[in-house]
């Protein structure tokens, strides 16, 4: 039996990945979009976006504290094998576009610090995408997209600041680890867009559906 074929949509963050994802929910019939924004998670795993608004309010405001790294880890894994588990439960007859996969958290471990390679080596051992569209865009282009750097988590930048420097050597590192991990894919390069709709249109060109 063959793999589940699919695409993924990945960049870094302030790509404007989550803005694409709810305008093409809209704008392409007879595809199923996952990701685990709760827009897109179905009633019955509520229990993912709640995972992932307790990691941003409560573990991520105590990473190194609190928190350790491998304990970052184990919480994100679970979104990485509810997204497998998606690809791996899905109709082989409808088409999927996937938020970042597990390359973006895997890319983010590593950043953080966690050695696990027994845990990186069972990801990568999912099923591969049959294409990467990869939406591009500048650290100072997500930088303002961010506020300025009001918005920022601590999964978006270097060091303890979280100011211009931090954040730009950071997105520069994870940009650089995300190409890493889909080296062996297929992947289509998306420059920077000036806005979400045309952003959406660039993507839904590479998917080859024709504009609604």
């Amino acid at each position: 039996m063959s793999e589940p074929r699919f695409h993924v949509l990945l960049g870094p963050d302030g790509a404007g990945k989550s803005s694409v994802m709810r305008r093409l929910a809209k704008t392409l019939p007879g595809w199923r979009l996952v990701s685990t924004d709760s827009a897109f998670v179905a009633p019955e795993h509520a229990l993912i976006p709640r995972l992932r608004r307790d990691l941003h309010d409560q573990l991520l405001p105590g990473l190194g504290t609190a928190y350790s790294v491998d304990f970052l880890a184990s919480v994100l894994q679970t979104a990485v094998v509810h997204l497998r588990d998606q690809v791996r439960d899905r109709d082989p007859r409808v088409p999927v576009l996937m938020d970042s996969y597990y390359y973006k958290i895997l890319a983010k471990c590593r950043l953080a610090g966690v050695r696990d390679s027994r845990m990186y080596s069972w990801w990568r051992s999912f099923p591969q995408p049959s294409g990467v569209v990869f939406l591009d865009v500048s650290p100072r282009a997500a930088w303002h997209r961010r506020g300025d750097g009001t918005r920022l988590n601590a999964l978006e930048f270097d060091g303890e600041d979280g100011d211009w420097a931090d954040f730009e050597r950071y997105q520069t590192n994870l940009r650089k680890l995300l190409l890493e991990e889909v080296r062996d894919v297929p992947v289509t390069m998306l420059r920077e867009q000036p806005d979400a709709d045309r952003a959406a249109e660039a993507v839904r060109a590479v998917l080859e559906v024709p504009s609604a």
